[in-house]
């Protein structure tokens, strides 16, 4: 019995979703088990397994694989490279953590990520006005602003791993930059009516998406467009764990073991569902 259509894309939306709480949490199981000493030395490991993964993608003529590997790729690099670059450098230098009411709030890691934003700006004027980019919201603008007929943009190369390596890297450093600067009380503080409607603002956007990505067939496709749904909709999802709104339990995933477990295996038994499907598409298509 072949699936219903909007299948591919809540599978392929689920599966994105979850990486959000496992790569928490891991971050947080690496800093705990492999303490100050090591933890570098792992981190440093787990970036170059991402790196492996991406040449393996690169090297791959299997989209779904390709598309997969950039997804890891992505996540560990991120993980391991960024996040834990400025988990050192904010312990060496000795960064208090942002404290309210004797609760830490923000990691000393977060509050020097923002000072990157040079560096993130450089990233998107390559993407706005030299590479072309699916980015619906980047495509509008470039048309609103009448780029294409203006610039000779980037000639697009079909590099699958590539493309979502970057594009996850991308939207991770961009949507981390806009929580930041949220919650700085200096600028605008998480109880801020600004805050309020990118919480909302991204809650109704990733419904936007989400409503296209059902209409994906295609399992690589779906994944890849699930990257940004999941990506803006987790805005909604931390802005409202600050708030208090509910328990995040990939913060203490030691605590919350058994709920962090099952989320794990339902990830894996999702990931096991996507290849039969991938397999049962290719066995149904005509010799």
């Amino acid at each position: 019995m072949k699936p219903k259509k909007p299948f591919t894309g809540i599978l392929a939306f689920i599966l994105v979703l979850l990486t959000m709480p496992l790569g928490h949490a891991a971050m947080i199981l690496m800093e705990k088990f492999f303490g100050e000493q090591y933890v570098i030395l792992a981190a440093l490991l787990l970036g170059f397994t991402g790196l492996i993964l991406l040449i393996w993608g690169i090297l791959s003529l299997k989209e779904t694989r390709a598309t997969s590997l950039g997804l890891f790729a992505g996540l560990f690099i991120w993980t391991g490279w960024i996040e834990f670059a400025f988990v050192y450098y904010a312990h060496r230098f000795g960064v208090e953590p942002l404290m309210v009411n004797g609760e830490v709030v923000t990691k000393p890691e977060y509050l020097i990520m923002p000072s990157s934003i040079g560096f993130w700006a450089i990233l998107m004027i390559d993407y706005f006005f030299g590479t072309r980019t699916g980015c619906r919201f980047f495509t509008w603008l470039q048309k609103a602003l009448k780029l294409p007929g203006k610039i000779k943009f980037k000639p697009v190369v079909r590099n699958v791993a590539m493309t979502t390596f970057m594009e996850l890297t991308a939207l991770l450093w961009t949507f981390y930059l806009v929580l930041l600067l949220l919650y700085d009380e200096r600028f605008f503080g998480d109880r801020h009516i600004v805050t309020y409607i990118v919480a909302f603002g991204s809650l109704l956007w990733s419904l936007y998406l989400f409503m296209h990505l059902i209409r994906i067939k295609k399992l690589a496709y779906a994944i890849r467009y699930a990257i940004p749904t999941v990506i803006i909709f987790w805005n909604f999802v931390e802005i409202i764990g600050r708030w208090d709104l509910f328990k995040e339990i990939w913060v203490e995933p030691l605590q919350y073991w058994l709920e962090m477990l099952i989320t794990l295996v339902v990830f894996v038994i999702l990931s096991l569902v996507a290849m039969l499907e991938r397999k049962n598409k290719r066995s149904e298509k005509p010799a």
